[in-house]
């Protein structure tokens, strides 16, 4: 493909914007795979694209607590591609800021929000509250990011949106939702913002994956956002074989089998393949153990759009006390349990009971972000911080690639290639700086387009240059 002739896009300075164009601008998920949130301005009216927490590392962390968008006030909506807490977790403080608009998602999106975005508050009100009984808090006293409250106040402005109809979001602004991939009800974003077509990827899922359907090819964009988790790498065949060689050789060995796993599509695929596996005889028949309020809903709610239900014979740990009792199990047995980077949840007490022993295997089945205990483990660390102490590391650790719900750098080219024509330009979101940068230079070797890497806090504007001008960017 030929690079259009007409540029679109120009990187300005914010003092510098034309008060007639339309303006782009990186609020998170730009050199991070975490806190996804673009806003776009446009004369009359303003919209987010996302609005998810930062997760991982401190320094990312910390900007949690400061408020990120100038006037939330002003905002007209926000539109959420999926229920990730990196992409929807920020909508309580954005809602304390003064944020009254709605926000718009599909109907298994906004079902997985109900459940999630509560979950994320009880959590931060736990760690609040441990951090002051045991005094490891530099804040006195600590307080959580936001209450359970907050969350309830943020779910009263989701509305439901289907996939493949056009709807106005507000002030002149239309949008409309395709499937992703990746998870449940996720959803490619297609905006028309005064003219401009601007289509955001979301995170994209991989194609022939047994939970979620493949991705929808787009034809056209003026200005595409495009996630590059995976944009240096192809995911590993073998998911299966790799998965029944660490159920078996922990069957060998006698131990438990810890599996930190994201409460939503990730617990789901883990369980579906460990049902496959044991039907066709591969692995022996284990006890399994569901040890996540979280997951079980988001279990339920997948069997109520259709997508999978579990097994009866797997064996559900909902309370407190149901959770301690996996404390006195013996193995060999399967333990999943949220989270799926090991950053809080019930993992952490399994993890801090079992990773000193060298019978534990723990199985890491997703991306692991940068800062995150799930990080140190795949790193090889020979102790860990949790739960206030320090704990040692003698378990075997195990990682699945083939196992990711992300598009890796080959999903995405496929992907690319439904365009009729290039975008003016192309942004790359939601990716570490190696991932991003790689997959540019995939792009451009492959499609010859115009793709530039976004930057953390950067505002461009969504404006047409003068026809035969330059396709390269200011």
């Amino acid at each position: 493909m030929e690079t259009d002739s007409i540029t679109a896009v120009a990187h300005v300075a914010d003092d510098r914007l034309s008060l007639a164009a339309p303006t782009l601008q990186f609020l998170g998920g730009a050199g991070t795979v975490t806190g996804a949130m673009y806003l776009v301005r446009a004369a009359r009216g303003e919209v987010l694209l996302d609005c998810g927490l930062f997760q991982g590392l401190k320094a990312l962390r910390l900007r949690n607590w400061a408020p990120r968008v100038a006037a939330p006030a002003d905002i007209a909506a926000v539109v959420l591609s999926h229920a990730h807490i990196d992409h929807m977790g920020y909508l309580p403080l954005l809602v304390k800021q003064g944020f009254r608009g709605p926000v718009y998602c599909t109907a298994a999106t906004g079902d997985l929000v109900r459940v999630l975005l509560p979950d994320c508050a009880h959590l931060q009100e736990e760690e609040a509250e441990r951090a002051n009984r045991w005094g490891y808090s530099k804040h006195h006293p600590a307080l959580p990011l936001y209450s359970v409250a907050d969350a309830l106040a943020a779910l009263a402005l989701l509305q439901h949106r289907p996939y493949a109809e056009r709807f106005d979001v507000g002030r002149g602004i239309t949008a409309l939702l395709r499937p992703a991939g990746h998870i449940l009800g996720a959803a490619s974003v297609d905006l028309e913002v005064e003219g401009a077509r601007v289509v955001y990827s979301g995170d994209l899922g991989r194609w022939n994956r047994p939970l979620v359907p493949d991705p929808e090819l787009i034809a056209a964009a003026d200005v595409l956002l495009l996630e590059s988790t995976y944009g240096e790498r192809r995911h590993p065949e073998g998911g299966d074989e790799q998965l029944a060689r660490v159920v078996a050789e922990t069957a060998r060995r006698g131990g438990a089998l810890l599996i930190p796993a994201f409460a939503v599509d990730r617990t789901q695929e883990v369980v579906w393949m460990l049902e496959r596996l044991e039907r066709e005889g591969r692995i022996p028949a284990l006890p399994v153990y569901l040890d996540s309020p979280l997951a079980i809903e988001a279990s339920e709610i997948y069997a109520r759009h259709g997508a999978y239900r579990m097994p009866a014979r797997y064996r559900f740990a909902r309370t407190p006390a149901e959770s301690k009792a996996l404390n006195d199990l013996t193995g060999p047995f399967i333990i999943i349990s949220a989270s799926g980077m090991a950053t809080g949840g019930r993992i952490l007490h399994h993890l801090a009971l079992r990773l000193p022993d060298e019978r534990t295997t723990v199985l890491l089945v997703g991306f692991q972000g940068a800062g995150t205990r799930g990080r140190l483990l795949e790193e090889g660390a020979r102790e860990v911080k949790m739960l206030g102490r320090l704990v040692p590391v003698r378990a075997r650790i195990e990682k699945v690639d083939a196992l990711s719900a992300h598009a890796d750098r080959d999903d995405i080219l496929r992907w690319l290639e439904g365009f009729e024509r290039p975008p003016r330009v192309t942004y790359l979101v939601h990716g570490e700086p190696a991932a991003a940068s790689a997959l540019a230079m995939a792009i451009r070797d492959r499609f010859r387009w115009n793709v530039q890497v976004a930057r953390d806090g950067e505002t461009v504007a969504l404006q047409r240059a003068r026809s035969g001008a330059s396709a390269t960017p200011r």
